[in-house]
């Protein structure tokens, strides 16, 4: 029997036949990225592969590093490996890592939704023999409404705030999150400003050509009577920080809400003590998940990341072959992987 085109190894997701990684989470010689969230792409490699667009993120992430990219869809040959990069609809330059040798294709697809977002490629259904999929949102309760809809309720929140003179203070996640909802909310209503953590990013984005509308830096506010009309984008652990005290001492004086898709659980918006809960996820729902896998028309399915035995459990149910690959991936829905300050430094110690 061949050997599987990637197993699990200390460092990663391993291809024996490429001798190469793909996200690893310890530091490896040859690593394929799928997109450049921190528990995806980590510092410490010595040669990185990821898709074009991605370029800006992971240099604004990790720095100068080696890094060799792929537009979407071109072939590269590793050891006998063809490897192609086929758009994941996740961020920037996310990307699933499609594998073909001897006759057999894999699909690593890393993170991915099906949503509509105006700051990334659109996800690609590629058919394979091997379909490994994450599973952050793998529960039926997760099911997204239209992201039209969504918007349309943040920006009558912001309306509402911005006439009662109130700034209005939306948490999510620095990178990609905070890029979507800034193109995609009404920006007419008032100002935009960003925290440090988000700007840096959103200069990546602007720098890869994805088109965003005026926005400032917190920062370099100096009255404090411009934020009365103003949405603010800022990563969650800014949250109940003195950084917040920028928009008023008196919880009155400002709104705050949090994008995510873990607020469509009861109790996860009282639990954080925030005015209103926006329900925007950057992965695939239920639904999605399980459009995702029947489109990869792939005989095996592996599960990473979330809530995979409940997933394998549910797609063995319905006859299909599936199992479960144990990683080191993350979940940057909840909090940010590293807090960050004001300025955008990452401090690992915080």
């Amino acid at each position: 029997m061949a050997e599987d085109l990637i197993v699990t190894r200390p460092e990663g997701l391993f291809c024996p036949a490429g001798g190469f990684y793909i996200d690893p989470w310890r530091p490896v010689e040859r690593a394929v990225l799928t997109h450049a969230h921190s528990d995806h792409a980590r510092l410490g490699h010595a040669h990185y592969l990821a898709a074009a667009p991605a370029a800006n993120v992971l240099r604004t992430r990790l720095g100068e590093i080696s890094l060799q990219l792929l537009d979407y869809g071109e072939p590269l040959d590793v050891d006998g490996v063809r490897i192609s990069l086929h758009p994941a609809g996740h961020v920037l330059g996310s990307a699933q890592v499609r594998l073909e040798h001897a006759g057999r294709v894999w699909i690593v697809s890393g993170d991915y939704k099906l949503d509509a977002d105006p700051t990334c490629a659109p996800f690609e259904p590629v058919r394979c023999d091997v379909f490994v999929t994450e599973s952050t949102f793998g529960l039926p309760v997760f099911r997204w409404q239209d992201p039209v809809s969504t918007f349309a309720q943040i920006n009558t929140w912001w309306a509402e705030n911005a006439a009662a003179g109130r700034a209005s203070v939306l948490f999510g996640y620095a990178f990609g999150k905070a890029q979507r909802v800034l193109a995609s909310v009404d920006a007419t209503i008032g100002p935009i400003f960003c925290h440090g953590a988000v700007a840096r990013l959103n200069e990546a984005y602007q720098a890869s050509g994805v088109g965003l509308p005026t926005w400032g830096r917190v920062a370099d506010v100096v009255d404090r009577a411009v934020f009365a009309r103003a949405l603010v984008l800022a990563p969650p652990s800014a949250q109940g920080t003195g950084w917040m005290r920028r928009f008023g001492a008196d919880r009155d004086e400002y709104s705050d809400a949090f994008a995510s898709g873990w607020m469509q659980l009861r109790g996860a918006r009282r639990r954080r003590a925030l005015d209103r809960g926006f329900v925007l996820s950057d992965h695939a729902d239920w639904p999605s998940l399980n459009r995702a896998i029947e489109a990869s028309e792939a005989q095996r399915i592996v599960v990473t990341h979330g809530y995979a035995p409940i997933v394998v459990r549910w797609l063995q149910e319905q006859g299909k072959a599936a199992e479960v690959f144990a990683t080191e991936f993350g979940d940057e829905e909840s909090a940010d992987a590293t807090p960050v300050d004001d300025a955008g430094a990452e401090r690992a110690d915080a």
